[in-house]
């Protein structure tokens, strides 16, 4: 219960507060961490990074891992990060990906994005980032929305989409919509790995009572982790996914089940990933 209680005062707070408080609750480690000049060349301040937990060079690797054996990414290809954030995938990709590939990426958040076109761009100019502001009441208070929004790219033009705890945090209009514009960037058979919270109508139940990570508000096909903002967390009906992921002409690959699902599970997670792995073809 404490741990959802300060998950709920965390939510009252406006986005740019909660940025403000973040920076500030890691302000002495940020300071000891200068003085001794332990931070990798590409490791922003903890007070910058402004979502996730747990080690960022580590965290960036383990999504490079998860993407080379569930997407086939190749050396040379031509990526799209949805939700590039402060750089955590897009880090472990400066040493993965050649000279002859291309990173895109593109993110809600303002700071993150000119913290990787002024540390990473500037030394790699075949990673590129873009800030959309789109609104998003976890994370800013634009007003264009994600539903209606056309990603700035041609189409056809990449191999691997991915999306890192990004459709965990948006609407169900919003994943349709980017769903379409997943089928449109991507190469014909492009893959797309994604993370989502997922759930059956059989274990709905159980959904909405997990200790200290549940999802108590019913609506239609998802559930909802704070009635007051949206964004905060959203799990979805299994087969509402699926409707969409047809709807959009994409094709279901697998589905591999996250370890937050191991208590209302049978099922050991194999993936080691925290959210519910999904992959996705053209």
């Amino acid at each position: 219960m404490k741990k959802e209680y300060l998950r709920g005062m965390y939510y009252m707070l406006s986005p740019s507060l909660r940025l403000l408080v973040r920076k500030i609750y890691y302000l002495p480690i940020d300071l000891y961490e200068s003085l001794i000049d332990k931070r990798e060349k590409y490791e922003p301040k903890k007070g910058d990074i402004y979502i996730g937990s747990g080690d960022f060079i580590s965290q960036g690797k383990h999504h490079l891992n998860l993407l080379k054996k569930y997407t086939n990414l190749k050396e040379s290809d031509s990526v799209l990060d949805i939700g590039s954030g402060i750089g955590r995938t897009a880090v472990a990709l400066t040493k993965y990906l050649n000279i002859n590939a291309r990173y895109e990426g593109f993110d809600v958040v303002e700071k993150g994005v000119k913290w990787c076109n002024s540390k990473i761009k500037k030394d790699l100019p075949n990673f590129n980032f873009i800030y959309v502001p789109l609104n998003n009441d976890l994370y800013n208070t634009s007003y264009e929305k994600a539903d209606s929004f056309k990603f700035p790219y041609e189409d056809g033009v990449f191999d691997v989409v991915f999306l890192f705890s990004v459709f965990t945090h948006m609407g169900i209009s919003e994943i349709d919509n980017y769903f379409g514009e997943i089928e449109r960037v991507l190469k014909p058979k492009g893959k797309c790995l994604a993370t989502f919270f997922l759930y059956t109508s059989e274990k709905e139940e159980e959904t909405s009572i997990i200790e200290g990570f549940s999802f108590p508000i019913k609506k239609d096909g998802y559930r909802l982790m704070d009635k007051d903002v949206t964004s905060a967390n959203i799990a979805i009906e299994i087969n509402c996914l699926k409707e969409m992921i047809v709807a959009n002409n994409l094709k279901l690959a697998s589905i591999k089940d996250g370890i937050w699902k191991d208590e209302i599970s049978n099922i050991k997670s194999i993936s080691n990933e925290y959210q519910d792995i999904v992959i996705l073809e053209k």
